[in-house]
């Protein structure tokens, strides 16, 4: 497209896009330039205007079209070479469909109902009692439970007979919790009860537990939201399953990161999802055409943090994802498991926070950083499921426990929380920086030591011939328990490795156990 050109046609995009009144100039430019570019109205490879030219044909000042330009360049649309111009870089993969407003899934799998409520799976609707069994009808309302893969065993045998032991994985050391402080703020709570914290929860959680999570997330995480788009849950797992409930019915296909995390693919099967692996690379969830070609309804991911391999997934690679998700209507459920574990570096924004088309639900939890019988987590769902997902959550969970979500309001909001994250951060970059060092030898045979910097969990990986069962197996006889990485595959056992968790071991024992785990995989490498 000719320079001059692009400047007309962005001039009518302009004058004609339904943008909302009070959107900045550059948020519009930005917009009608990130559209051309998903369609391939501007194809990799061409040269956007100079940001002064411009300027000038769209009668706008530069600093708007930079401001434009910037936001384009930190989401991986275009690239700016010095001396050269601005030139496309955003490339679909082969199978990625090129039409932005077709929708290729079938127009059955959601329903559209009344202004409360937004697209809901046929179960959804059901759910919400905002349909009857006669009105929508579903030829496979029922989870073929034998067919559930639970190829988990290793971990469930781990956890049967067995007391947590250092080194065990998803385990947090909440003997560093503030004790007194917390019965105190409880106690708060009980000596003026409201009748109304001893009720189920009726509208998506405690109001102002709900108001504090937003103003945390909105800073810390870079959110976009507001407090009526947080629902208080039991946990992660409760979150996935409410979005598997009211967003899909059974057959429809979950993209989820392979490996990824063996607790939501056991959700997302037990609700009669077709499980689709998606591979990741250093840049995280990594589809490739043939996945682009099975579209999903879901698409479970860990961007911040990937789950259990830890690399940060690329701006480039969340705009693909987010379009992708909007193209073919499939909701993204976005896992921040452990964002407050950044020991180093700048925090990761969130995935949701990119997102302009309302299609990720974001959820968090409270069991790593409080303690894991807290049983409380979040969900952030766009603005228009706010009103169906309250009351899904109340008709199908009847949550409760909102005495202890009065204490954990008071807890953030008089800074508690902020105090008490700090110290972790403390505590557990300690323990890893003396794990790594302990760790340091295995190099010498053959295994690879993640040097990702946040989280609670550390990785070793080995050549894909390596028994990580065994080597588990073997670290287990010496008392020390961690997680064979294959474990964590859906399908090929393709990866190899192991996952070593340092939240729950005393900082003063980290030393010894991790001489003793790098003696075991020396010996067994060295066999």
């Amino acid at each position: 497209m000719k320079q001059l050109v692009l400047s007309e046609w962005l001039l009518t995009q302009l004058n004609h896009a339904n943008f909302p009144v009070r959107m900045p100039n550059h948020r519009r430019i930005y917009e009608v330039i990130r559209r051309a570019i998903t369609t391939q109205v501007l194809p990799a490879g061409e040269r956007l205007p100079s940001t002064r030219r411009l300027a000038e044909d769209l009668a706008v000042s530069r600093n708007t079209v930079l401001a434009a330009f910037e936001q384009l360049l930190d989401e991986g649309y275009v690239a700016s070479q010095t001396g050269s111009g601005t030139y496309v870089t955003y490339n679909l993969h082969d199978g990625f469909p090129k039409n932005l407003s077709k929708n290729i899934t079938d127009k059955d799998n959601a329903v559209v109902i009344t202004e409360n409520y937004a697209e809901l799976s046929r179960r959804g609707l059901l759910a919400c009692g905002s349909a009857s069994q006669n009105q929508i009808t579903s030829t496979n309302n029922t989870a073929t439970i034998n067919n559930i893969r639970v190829n988990n065993a290793w971990g469930n045998n781990a956890r049967a007979n067995n007391e947590v032991q250092p080194f065990t994985p998803g385990e947090d050391d909440y003997a560093s919790f503030p004790y007194v402080l917390w019965r105190r703020l409880l106690n708060r709570q009980w000596r003026t009860p409201d009748p109304a914290l001893l009720d189920s929860s009726h509208d998506g959680g405690y109001l102002p537990l709900r108001k504090a999570i937003a103003d945390y997330l909105r800073v810390s995480r870079a959110v976009n939201l507001s407090f009526d788009q947080v629902l208080i849950t039991s946990g992660t797992q409760q979150s996935i399953d409410l979005c598997a409930r009211l967003l899909t019915d059974h057959g429809d296909c979950a993209w989820l990161e392979n490996p990824g995390y063996w607790a939501a693919q056991r959700v997302l099967e037990v609700n009669g999802l077709a499980l689709h692996p998606v591979n990741v690379d250093k840049e995280g969830m990594a589809p490739s055409t043939a996945d682009y070609r099975i579209p999903p309804r879901l698409i479970y991911t860990t961007p911040s943090h990937q789950y259990p391999k830890g690399m940060v997934m690329s701006y480039g690679r969340r705009r693909l994802l987010l379009d992708y998700a909007q193209n073919v209507s499939a909701w993204i459920i976005e896992d921040d498991y452990d964002s407050e574990f950044r020991f180093e570096g700048r925090p990761i924004s969130s995935l949701q926070g990119m997102d302009q088309n309302d299609r990720v639900l974001y959820l968090g939890t409270f069991s790593k950083v409080m303690y894991p019988g807290i049983r409380l987590g979040y969900l952030v769902v766009p603005p228009n499921l706010v009103e169906s997902f309250k009351r899904g959550l109340y008709e199908l969970q009847r949550p409760g426990q909102v005495v202890i979500q009065a204490a954990l309001a008071d807890f953030i909001e008089e800074g508690y929380f902020a105090s008490h994250i700090r110290r972790l951060r403390q505590i557990y970059g300690e323990r890893r920086r003396l794990l790594q060092a302990a760790l340091a030898p295995i190099a010498n045979v053959g295994a690879r030591l993640s040097t990702v910097d946040s989280g609670l969990h550390l990785v070793v990986e080995f050549d894909p011939t390596c028994d990580d069962v065994r080597i588990a197996e073997m670290a287990s006889e010496q008392g020390l328990r961690v997680y064979p990485l294959s474990h964590y595959c859906l399908g090929e056992k393709s990866e190899r490795g192991l996952i070593i968790g340092y939240a729950y071991a005393a900082t003063e024992r980290i030393k010894q156990y991790g001489n003793k785990l790098a003696a075991v995989i020396q010996t067994a490498l060295s066999q």
